[in-house]
């Protein structure tokens, strides 16, 4: 090995560091995301990708990892950048993907989850409402309201 072997993987690793130190989205970016990533996880909710449903574990799974390569590449700087970008639709063949959730009517994954961070922006994660697979919850306010389909 000689002596510019070292400097040279000093020099590579340094770059490496700060490529993936610029590529992470900003904290409330973050934030809101893990919240809908969570959210999606234990919605109990069906999402639908490519001509097949699937449950929220491995659409959550799914949209994670889109989401870990989007931000890899420095594509996601907000909550609606996942949305549109990594939650819409996919990537592959196009298609919109699409949630339902307690038996219910399917709605594009765009306003159901742009729906859910409305509802966190208002709210926040503590007093959120809660998928309770189609039954009623108790928002902020008090009153019920069916969250397991954002209206």
């Amino acid at each position: 090995m000689n002596r510019q072997s070292p400097r040279l993987l000093g020099l590579l690793l340094g770059l490496a560091l700060l490529t993936a130190a610029s590529a992470a989205p900003p904290l409330i970016a973050r934030t809101e995301i893990n919240y809908l990533l969570g959210f999606i996880e234990s919605s109990g909710c069906e999402f639908y990708r490519n001509g097949s449903w699937y449950d929220s574990k491995r659409a959550q799974a799914h949209l994670r990892d889109k989401y870990d390569m989007l931000a890899a590449t420095d594509q996601i700087n907000t909550a609606e950048d996942f949305i549109e970008k990594a939650a819409t639709k996919s990537s592959l063949s196009g298609r919109p993907y699409q949630v339902r959730c307690g038996g219910g009517e399917a709605v594009t994954s765009n306003q159901w989850l742009r729906d859910v961070l409305t509802r966190y922006r208002t709210y926040g994660a503590r007093h959120a409402p809660r998928v309770l697979r189609g039954a009623l919850a108790t928002d902020a306010s008090g009153s019920h309201r069916n969250f397991s389909r954002p209206s």
